[in-house]
């Protein structure tokens, strides 16, 4: 495990690596604050169209340009399930209705991270295909002809 905090969230002291509870984690030299790493909730969306699967095209960092499942981090107050509605409405324009949980994946981010990613099988209820603000584009492709440039490994795991 990599650290690169440097001082502790509570009260600015220093922070230093101790073997505690049962592996390496950072201390608070000050007042002895704990520091966990844990990794951070996100979701992505699985919607099939017959033999097909929606996909939107990143338009930010990171992965720019790249494809990948309907996805964003749960935000502060939400739960996974809201996450995924909001998520799918921001990137595709569709409202949609959960059907089943597909699978938890651990999977790694950009900045030294981890990310607990929640993965819905869902159905499209209302609204037109259109790419959200954060989209290029939102498209279904065949299962057999997906473009090569996946975003995450995770997502082409999937």
């Amino acid at each position: 495990m990599e650290f690169d905090y440097k001082f502790c969230p509570k009260c600015g002291g220093p922070l230093l690596v101790k073997f505690t509870e049962g592996r390496d984690r950072q201390v608070c030299a000050t007042c002895s604050f704990i520091f966990y790493r844990n990794p951070i909730p996100a979701v992505a969306i699985i919607l099939r169209n017959e033999q097909s699967i929606l996909l939107v095209r990143r338009k930010y960092e990171p992965c720019q340009g790249d494809w990948s499942l309907p996805a964003g981090f749960v935000e502060w107050g939400e739960s996974p399930d809201e996450t995924a509605v909001r998520e799918a409405k921001e990137e595709t324009n569709l409202d949609i209705a959960l059907q089943e949980l597909y699978g938890v994946f651990r999977a790694r981010g950009e900045l030294n991270y981890e990310i607990l990613l929640v993965v819905y099988r869902a159905e499209i209820l209302s609204g037109e295909l259109q790419a959200g603000d954060d989209a290029m584009e939102a498209r279904y492709f065949k299962l057999a002809e997906l473009p090569d440039n996946i975003a995450f490994r995770v997502h082409r795991q999937i």
